[in-house]
């Protein structure tokens, strides 16, 4: 039997499973693995950007839609609150991922030497 749905309504089932993977392989993961995984999810170009485009997207459809009376005004406001909202989770999320994925810097040891001090009388600007 030939499937007949259309190819976006069978794309979102596809990515909608994609994320079901994805979360069992986040119930699994080590911190460092879990940070990368949250790196994706984050950013403009991460999965909730991208997400909140598509809602967006679907608010501005689903209203141009409601105007011509093919879907319920409510719809529209609704994709809308929904991208508002999860707009203001990525921005969030992304106050406490960004020190996550800055270098570490390397940690000193006791054999490190602190930088040696200028000589008195070569600092500029102490003149009088």
């Amino acid at each position: 039997m030939i499937d007949t749905t259309p190819y976006p309504v069978r794309l979102a089932r596809d990515i909608a499973r994609l994320i079901d993977t994805l979360d069992e392989h986040l119930i699994q993961a080590p911190a460092q693995d879990a940070v990368h995984i949250f790196g994706v999810l984050d950013g403009e170009d991460g999965l909730l950007g991208r997400l909140t485009a598509l809602l967006a997207t679907g608010s501005y459809v689903a209203v141009n839609h409601a105007q011509h009376g093919t879907l319920p005004p409510e719809m529209g406001l609704a994709l809308g609150r929904a991208s508002n909202e999860l707009h203001d989770l990525h921005l969030d999320l992304e106050e406490h991922v960004d020190p996550l994925r800055k270098p570490q810097a390397p940690a000193t040891t006791a054999t490190t030497m602190p930088p040696t001090p200028p000589a008195p009388g070569t600092e500029a600007g102490r003149r009088r």
